[in-house]
């Protein structure tokens, strides 16, 4: 794998706007991103293909290595970026850094590759799920039994190899055992915010209006935490870097964390496809208590509860109903408001980091990090 450029130093611009102050160029940045991206996958496709040689190669099921491959490698790296910003933090560019970093991304994968099973949803980053792309291998052979119940069984096992996996490739990464000794506290606290919030995620329910904060509260387990908050705290700790530091990368992380997904919950009922990965209006298909539905709820009245109600209770939806409960929502306000709440949590972020004693070119590149995290189209 060839070494990730040192990042871009900052240069100078107008002081007079303090969000912009030596910051490298966005096509630094941007470069300097691609390039963690894919120093991170070149080693975790393979580490990935190495596995499969020696282990899913006897598991009699041909198909399951190229669906893991084709999975991890659509990916757009966040974990690990945020991961490895959080090292620069306190530490110079290190390729063994850049290694433990591709852990995350196999955490992110067995987190998708079982949210798909429970979500039922039939396509990710437009391609077949894949416990959809197993169903049809089994069907193709003409195997007894469920071809469903095939597919789900072999996603959630691929995703458990992925979750054990992950541990693996930080603890191979390179890196000394003091330096991970840092990371396994915050590392083992992720995993295990990540299962709760997706139980805490199972019970929520649209029809029983669960308040925002309960909403935003398993948010930040289920994914908010485990995209910026922890990957960042993981990598300054394993840097070494000073508690304050810690504690205010800390707070930045849960902030951009969960406005990331409070974009996540725009783009699910008004994002494309190419967009969110996932089908046109998943999370009204879905019947999913977001911020967005629950906020909708709470601001519609009477006879706008009333449609929804309707809506949530339809046996099926077709394109002309999901529009129809589009122009709802957009109707209560509900979505001005939470990009209100989004403003909030990023400004909250950036004042967070004003006092982190970070290098100016790494502060930057974490106030463009909260911009690609937040300001993502439909």
């Amino acid at each position: 794998m060839g070494s990730v450029r040192e990042f871009p130093q900052p240069r100078m611009v107008d002081p007079t706007h303090a969000n912009n102050a030596r910051r490298p160029s966005l096509d630094e940045f941007d470069r300097w991103r691609t390039d963690v991206r894919d120093a991170v996958l070149t080693h975790i496709t393979d580490f990935i293909a190495a596995r499969c040689a020696d282990t899913l190669g006897d598991c009699g099921v041909d198909a399951a290595g190229n669906v893991l491959l084709e999975f991890v490698n659509g990916g757009k790296c966040l974990r690990s970026t945020f991961m490895y910003l959080g090292w620069l933090c306190g530490a110079p560019p290190n390729d063994a850094a850049i290694h433990a970093t591709g852990s995350l991304e196999l955490i992110h994968a067995f987190a998708l590759l079982q949210d798909d099973v429970m979500d039922s949803s039939p396509a990710r980053r437009g391609r077949p799920s894949a416990h959809v792309q197993l169903a049809t291998w089994h069907a193709q052979r003409g195997l007894s039994g469920s071809s469903r119940r095939f597919g789900e069984s072999g996603a959630v096992l691929l995703g458990d190899l992925c979750l054990i996996w992950a541990e693996r490739v930080l603890r191979e990464s390179g890196l000394s055992a003091e330096q991970l000794e840092r990371a396994w506290p915050r590392y083992d606290a992720m995993r295990t915010e990540l299962a709760t919030g997706q139980f805490a995620d199972l019970v929520l329910d649209i029809r029983k209006l669960p308040t925002l904060e309960s909403v935003l509260q398993v948010a930040r387990m289920k994914s908010g935490n485990y995209t910026v908050r922890r990957p960042l705290e993981i990598g300054a700790a394993m840097a070494g870097c000073h508690e304050q530091t810690l504690t205010r990368l800390g707070q930045y992380g849960e902030a951009v964390g969960e406005a990331f997904q409070l974009r996540d919950d725009i783009l699910g009922i008004f994002g494309s496809p190419s967009t969110t990965g996932k089908p046109n209006g998943g999370d009204l298909l879905e019947r999913k208590a977001s911020s967005v539905m629950v906020t909708a709820h709470q601001m519609a009245d009477p006879a706008t509860r009333e449609q929804f109600g309707e809506l949530i209770d339809a046996e099926h939806l077709d394109e002309t109903d999901l529009e129809r409960w589009r122009s709802l929502i957009l109707a209560t306000g509900a979505v001005q408001r939470v990009e209100r709440l989004i403003a909030d949590r990023v400004e909250a972020a950036h004042e967070a980091i004003d006092g982190a004693g970070i290098d100016a070119s790494i502060r930057a590149a974490l106030l463009d990090m909260a911009s690609v995290c937040t300001r993502r189209v439909a």
